[in-house]
């Protein structure tokens, strides 16, 4: 067996394809060189056109194709690909068995590619350790990714989570979609609000779901991703996501905390230990919230009630949540602690919705876990300037979906 074989068989190469040629370029006093692998075809081969049926070479045109390193030198594969023409006239390119069409790369190398990346390494760095340029692995990257989402299935999506994240700070919003019950993103869009739930109610339906078969959706209290919940998942009952109406209010306790630091120099630097649970403190933190609530009775206040409304969130009785969530808005429209009674305000214009938090039990955790994965992704790569690269990285590490590129063993 000579080398010619030997590569062969390490590219699973068969007939009629055959390595006519190699040869190995170092320049001078450079330790790294290019491997170059010239590979042909025997003459008189036949190749298979779209209907099954053998068809000689029409012409053929040279390729070139980046491979692996061969040690720590470049790897060029080279080829005549023929072109056949079919019986009814058109003539068709035949497709190597190396590389994907309209690929400068092999297969196994795009595969290495996308490994990387699945061990989170930034794309940037991908590239400088495959010694190409960035854009060509998003290339590759958005083409397998972009193949995954295509043939992907939402034939029994049920259960969906809808929330909105920028693509670098202060810029690009776009809007994720998670099905709640196979805890993955099943789609992701530039638009917010409800353009952005009518056009994931058009992506179930192409995918083999329907709008209609949609039971739960969680959101935020936005009024356009209301609107366009019950405009387009007419079936769907409307949970208002846990995180963000705890959100709502950690900015009234915040308010507070703002008001009664006004002339007092205290409370400067506290709003962490004021807007944390006193169970995620340190015992120092601890004994300096309790100093604080002693000195501030209002604060002292605003925070026992936030307390107080945190348990809503573990009552699992609809008659029982009603009671006591019309018991604690009672109790805030009996105080002067006006930032709270602005928050209550919020609670009942979106009542069903928090209501119906006790019913659905929809777990916002899902949605946080998710969103925590995308927030990690955008810190590695610094934000991202391209909505498409953004979108297919979200699908990628969130959205637990079928990759064709081949297996390279890690």
């Amino acid at each position: 067996m000579d080398s010619k074989d030997i590569f062969a068989m390490a590219l699973n190469l068969s007939s009629p394809w055959e390595i006519t040629k190699m040869e190995l370029t170092k320049p001078d006093g450079l330790k790294r060189g290019q491997l170059d692998i010239y590979i042909d075809f025997t003459a008189g081969s036949q190749f298979v056109d779209d209907k099954g049926n053998f068809c000689g070479v029409y012409d053929t045109e040279e390729r070139k194709w980046q491979h692996l390193n061969f040690f720590e030198h470049n790897c060029f594969l080279h080829a005549r690909v023929p072109r056949i023409k079919q019986k009814d006239g058109k003539v068709k390119t035949v497709q190597v068995p190396w590389a994907r069409p309209g690929s400068g790369f092999t297969l196994l190398f795009e595969a290495f590619a996308m490994l990387l990346i699945e061990y989170e390494m930034p794309v940037n760095k991908v590239g400088s350790t495959l010694r190409i340029e960035p854009h060509r692995v998003w290339r590759v990257f958005n083409h397998w990714v972009e193949k995954g989402v295509e043939k992907d299935t939402l034939s029994t999506v049920k259960n969906v989570g809808i929330d909105d994240t920028s693509s670098k700070k202060g810029h690009n919003y776009i809007t994720v979609n998670v099905d709640l019950d196979t805890r993955r993103v099943i789609h992701v869009c530039k638009d917010r609000g409800s353009d952005a739930i009518a056009e994931l109610a058009d992506v179930l339906k192409l995918k083999g779901g329907s709008p209609v078969a949609v039971e739960k959706v969680a959101i935020d209290m936005s009024p356009s991703y209301v609107s366009g919940v019950q405009t387009s998942l007419p079936n769907a009952s409307i949970t208002f996501d846990r995180f963000h109406v705890t959100a709502k209010l950690s900015e009234a306790m915040n308010e507070v905390r703002k008001l009664e630091s006004k002339g007092n120099q205290m409370l400067k630097g506290h709003k962490y230990t004021v807007l944390k649970n006193s169970k995620n403190l340190s015992k120092t933190k601890q004994q300096e919230l309790e100093f604080l609530l002693m000195m501030y009775p209002r604060l002292a206040e605003a925070y026992r009630l936030k307390l107080m409304f945190n348990d809503f969130w573990e009552i699992t009785d609809t008659q029982e949540a009603l009671t006591y969530l019309h018991f604690w808005c009672d109790m805030v429209d009996d105080t002067d602690i006006f930032p709270f009674k602005r928050f209550v305000k919020t609670v009942k214009a979106h009542w069903s919705g928090i209501i119906n938090y006790v019913k659905s039990r929809i777990n916002s955790g899902v949605m946080e876990g998710i969103n925590n994965k995308i927030q990690l992704a955008k810190r590695r790569a610094r934000g991202y300037r391209n909505i498409r690269n953004f979108k297919n990285m979200i699908y990628f590490i969130a959205g637990k979906m079928k990759f064709d590129y081949p297996y390279y063993p890690s």
